[in-house]
């Protein structure tokens, strides 16, 4: 039996009509799975009824991927296909493997000559990049920042020094909950011409995008509380 594929599947980036952002093809080839790596099994179970997967969902192969999960189950996963079942990825929100789990697998199952297939829909670091009016030729991605000062801010104006030098847009995210402390980490580290986007609530109705100086943000009063929000920063002189 010839062995299977990998295929990474993209989610919502919170509560959106599945049929508004993902396409057509890649939710029909989710109809069509039957084995799932998911971050989390219970949400991915939302995500496939809402896809209209034909199930019955309860009686799905549905195992957890998360970045704690031991080897020997991670290699089980690979065997699996190998033996020839095709296995779809699934994130809480976007795209598996970015910011998410799911990296190690996929190497595992290029080491292994597995195919692996990643299929499009919304990545929120993309979306705010696109949507910020930066520089959009070279930027980098750095996933988390440290929670607790000062490393935060240490770590705020290296980027924003590394900004300068390689004239390049420096995209990170935090926990919804603590988005506040991010921005006013920002506002307390940054110089006041860097240029900050601040990209909420990405593909939702109440999205907001705004792209300022820290000048300009430290000028007004903005609540980022409980809503998912991507940061980019850029510091030209």
């Amino acid at each position: 039996m010839p062995a299977g594929t990998i295929w990474l599947l993209p989610t919502t980036l919170g509560g959106t009509d599945v049929a508004a952002v993902i396409p057509e093809s890649v939710l029909v080839r989710v109809r069509q799975l039957r084995y799932f790596l998911a971050e989390e099994p219970k949400s991915a179970r939302a995500f496939l009824k809402l896809s209209g997967h034909p199930g019955p969902i309860s009686q799905l192969r549905i195992e957890r991927l998360g970045n704690d999960t031991p080897a020997a189950e991670l290699a089980a996963m690979i065997d699996a296909v190998r033996g020839g079942v095709d296995a779809g990825v699934l994130s809480e929100a976007g795209c598996p493997g970015v910011a998410d789990p799911g990296a190690t697998l996929v190497l595992l199952a290029h080491q292994a000559g597995l195919r692996v297939v990643p299929l499009p829909g919304p990545s929120s670091p993309i979306l705010a990049l696109m949507a910020s009016g930066l520089e959009t030729q070279r930027f980098s991605f750095h996933g988390y920042l440290p929670i607790k000062q000062p490393a935060r801010s240490r770590a705020i104006r290296a980027l924003e020094e590394q900004s300068l030098a390689a004239r390049a847009t420096q995209i990170f995210i935090e926990t919804p909950y603590r988005n506040q402390a991010m921005l006013n980490a920002l506002l307390g580290a940054c110089h006041a011409e860097t240029l900050l986007c601040v990209a909420c609530d990405l593909t939702l109705p109440t999205e907001e995008i705004a792209t300022r100086t820290i000048r300009a943000w430290r000028a007004q009063t903005t609540h980022l509380d409980k809503r998912p929000c991507v940061f980019l920063l850029l510091r030209k002189r």
